[in-house]
C-alpha cells in the first residue's frame, strides 16, 4: 500500500516491482506540470512524454477524502486488468497543441489528443466515484481560430480496443463536449462481440455529447441522471445516448431532464453514417417527466444482449435523488 501527494511518488509507486496487487492512495493534488515532475509543458511531445499514469495490472487508484485530484494528466489503463479508479477528480487534461482539421465535418474542426482517462484493450476495470471536469479551463475560455473554438480536450472516460467487463458507476461527469466513447472507429470490427461496459448511477451534467457514443460494444445504461440544457451557451446538450455502428444497447431508468428537449430523438441518436446502424431497447425511462417512448419515437432495432449478471435498478422515480445524493467524490470513506 502506498500514499502519494507528487508525480513521482505516483510513478514510483506504480513501477515498484513487486508483484502483489496494489493500492495507491491519492492525497490532494498531483499535477504533471508541478516543478517535481518539470514544470509546465514545453510543447506536444514533451505534454506526451510527462502527461501519462499508466496503471498496472492488479492496481486500486482512490483517492483520500474529498479532495483528491490529478490535473495535467492522463490516466491510462491499457493491456492490463484487475484495475480499480475510485474517488478522484480528474481535470480533463488540455491538448498545448490542438491540430485543425479542415476536412472534420462542414467546415472544419480542432482536434485534440488525451483523455481523461482510457480504457484500452483492457479487461475487469471499475471506475466508480470520481468526478471528471473541463473546470476550471471549460471551452469558452478557449480563443477562436480558423473561424472555430480552439477546443483543446477530448474525451473524459473512453473505452476501446476489445476491452470488456468494465464499470462505470457513481461518477459525475460534469462540463465538457465529448464525453465517452466506446469503440474508437466503425473500421475496428474486431471490436464487434466486445466492449463490454456498464454505465449505472452517474450523473451528467452539461456534457455536450457521447453519454455514452457506442459502436460494436454491449452496453447498458441505467439509473443514470443526465441534465442540460440544448440552448446553453457552454456544452449545449446535442445528445445523450449514442446508437453507433453495430452497437447493441439496454437502457433501463434512466432519467434525462434536459430544457429544451421534447422528444426521445433529441436524447437518444445515430451520430455516424445513416448506413451504420446499432440497436437499443428501454425501459422505464423519462425524458423530462414523461415517458421517452424509445420503442416508437426512436425507431431503432431492438437490441438482442441479453444482460449476463445480476443487478437492482433504481426506479426512474428515485433516480434524481439517488444519484446527487450518492454519485461523485467524498462520498465513500478511505482510511
Amino acid at each position: 500500500m502506498y500514499t502519494v501527494s507528487t508525480p513521482t511518488q505516483l510513478e514510483n509507486a506504480l513501477d515498484d516491482a513487486d508483484a502483489r496487487p496494489k493500492i495507491i492512495k491519492i492525497s490532494g493534488t498531483i499535477d504533471m506540470t508541478s516543478a517535481d515532475n518539470g514544470g509546465a509543458f514545453t510543447s506536444a511531445s514533451d505534454q506526451a512524454a510527462r502527461n501519462s499514469i499508466r496503471l498496472t495490472s492488479n492496481t486500486t487508484l482512490i483517492g483520500i477524502g474529498s479532495s483528491a485530484q490529478l490535473v495535467n494528466a492522463r490516466v491510462v489503463v491499457k493491456d492490463v486488468s484487475n484495475v480499480i479508479v475510485r474517488n478522484l477528480t480528474i481535470m480533463n487534461p488540455c491538448d498545448i497543441a490542438p491540430v485543425s482539421d479542415p476536412n472534420d465535418g462542414a467546415s472544419g474542426n480542432w482536434n485534440s489528443e488525451y483523455d481523461g482517462l482510457t480504457v484500452d484493450h483492457a479487461s475487469n476495470v471499475w471506475i466508480d466515484h470520481n468526478r471528471f471536469t473541463d473546470a476550471p479551463q471549460t471551452d469558452d475560455l478557449a480563443p477562436v481560430e480558423n473561424g472555430k473554438l480552439k477546443q483543446c480536450h477530448d474525451g473524459a472516460l473512453d473505452v476501446k480496443n476489445g476491452s470488456d467487463y468494465v464499470t462505470v458507476s457513481y461518477n459525475v461527469f460534469d462540463h465538457h463536449e465529448k464525453n465517452n466513447l466506446i469503440g474508437a472507429s466503425d473500421s475496428t470490427t474486431s471490436d464487434d462481440g466486445h466492449l463490454t461496459v456498464t454505465f449505472h448511477h452517474n450523473h451528467f451534467t452539461s456534457v455536450g455529447e457521447r453519454a455514452p457514443r457506442v459502436r460494436f460494444g454491449r452496453v447498458h445504461v441505467y439509473s443514470n441522471l443526465h441534465e442540460g440544457s440544448r440552448s446553453a451557451s457552454v456544452y449545449a446538450h446535442q445528445y445523450s445516448i449514442g446508437v453507433g455502428y453495430k452497437a447493441q444497447i439496454l437502457s433501463e431508468q434512466n432519467v434525462f431532464e434536459i430544457t429544451g428537449a421534447t422528444s426521445c430523438p433529441d436524447v437518444v441518436k445515430n451520430p455516424g453514417s445513416s448506413s451504420k446502424t446499432g440497436a437499443i431497447s428501454d425501459t422505464g425511462s423519462l425524458l423530462n417527466a414523461a415517458a421517452l417512448n424509445l420503442a416508437s419515437a426512436c425507431a431503432f432495432a431492438a437490441s438482442s444482449w441479453a444482460i449476463p449478471y445480476a443487478y437492482t435498478p433504481t426506479l426512474a422515480a428515485s433516480v434524481k435523488t439517488k444519484v446527487l445524493g450518492s454519485a461523485g467524490v467524498g462520498r465513500i470513506t478511505v482510511n
